[in-house]
């Protein structure tokens, strides 16, 4: 489908009802997809030779649909594991940009209804001739991210497996521009999945809020608020023993202002995710995604990439210990 009609689907019939329209997409949507690919797999696993339902074992479903949705698990008591994790953006209308921001993280689970995550960050930034932007080729110690993960409700107790995530982030550097700031950051996240064929075929849901500010220059009264809002819908599919494959699907909005002020525009992400079980101790997990459609308030142009860029990715490694 070409990117224009995209964006017509989405701007014109949800400029208004926004909220109805996504709720439509992650929750109806996926309904008529799924069901008869789901029956679909579960015939044609059944008539695979290679392998034994009893090889495909139960895995951790928090990075099984890549690194931006997440599944609810939060790993068993007294788990702990050494995390790096490089997201990753790229391109904007013109010139070269990429930016990149890796957090070294220490993730340790006290109780299996909580996680909690802390560690340093250090981005890269490539930035040459993109308007508004100064030319960059750094590497610089960022900040501190932390995450706290609890789990609200078990997977026996319902069909899904929910989680609430808190994200404190505080940044020296602009995540966008590189230049030299204090941005501090609380993303937010209801994280939620489900098995549709048992250890076979996985769905997930998240719904994010982000509010941060920035103080930019010498004076602590130049407060920049800004809020991020977004949904998602992921599908994986474990075809091998401990390799898993999917698809994301993202739409994000931008506000000027903490609580939903000022619109300035959205964007839709959609791309293939991977995940792989290396050994007892050890995973990788990534995801690439494009951005398919988009608008910018008062921008003639197709898609936003003043609030976002073309593309993103992620890439996260765990080693537990």
């Amino acid at each position: 489908m070409p990117t224009r009609h995209w964006g017509a689907m989405i701007s014109v019939p949800c400029r208004h009802h926004w909220f109805r329209c996504l709720a439509a997409v992650l929750y109806g949507a996926p309904l008529p997809v799924v069901a008869p690919f789901a029956a679909q797999a579960e015939d044609s696993a059944s008539h695979l030779g290679w392998f034994r339902d009893s090889d495909f074992q139960e895995l951790d479903s928090k990075y099984l649909f890549g690194s931006f949705t997440r599944g609810a698990s939060v790993g068993d008591e007294g788990e702990r594991a050494i995390e790096p994790d490089t997201r990753a953006n790229f391109g904007k209308r013109s010139g070269q940009y990429a930016a990149t921001l890796t957090e070294l993280e220490l993730e340790y689970s006290p109780t299996k209804f909580l996680q909690l995550e802390i560690g340093p960050t250090i981005s890269y930034y490539n930035i040459s001739g993109v308007p508004g932007l100064n030319d960059r080729n750094a590497g610089v110690f960022n900040g501190v991210n932390a995450t706290i993960r609890s789990l609200l409700i078990e997977g026996g107790q319902s069909p899904f497996e929910v989680t609430l995530s808190v994200e404190p982030e505080w940044r020296n550097f602009d995540e966008t521009s590189g230049e030299t700031v204090s941005n501090y950051a609380l993303e937010t996240k209801i994280e939620a999945d489900t098995e549709l064929i048992k250890n076979r075929l996985f769905y997930a849901f998240n719904i994010l809020y982000e509010p941060e500010g920035t103080i930019t220059g010498t004076k602590p009264t130049a407060w920049d608020p800004e809020s991020t809002f977004g949904v998602s819908s992921a599908l994986a599919f474990q075809v091998i023993p401990n390799v898993v494959i999917g698809a994301d699907l993202w739409y994000l909005r931008h506000y000027e202002g903490l609580a939903f002020g000022s619109f300035t525009g959205d964007a839709v992400y959609l791309g293939p995710t991977f995940f792989w079980k290396i050994g007892p101790k050890t995973l990788v997990s990534a995801s690439w995604e494009a951005q398919i459609a988009g608008r910018e308030i008062g921008g003639a142009s197709p898609l936003n990439l003043t609030d976002f860029s073309r593309q993103r990715a992620r890439l996260l490694f765990e080693f537990e210990f």
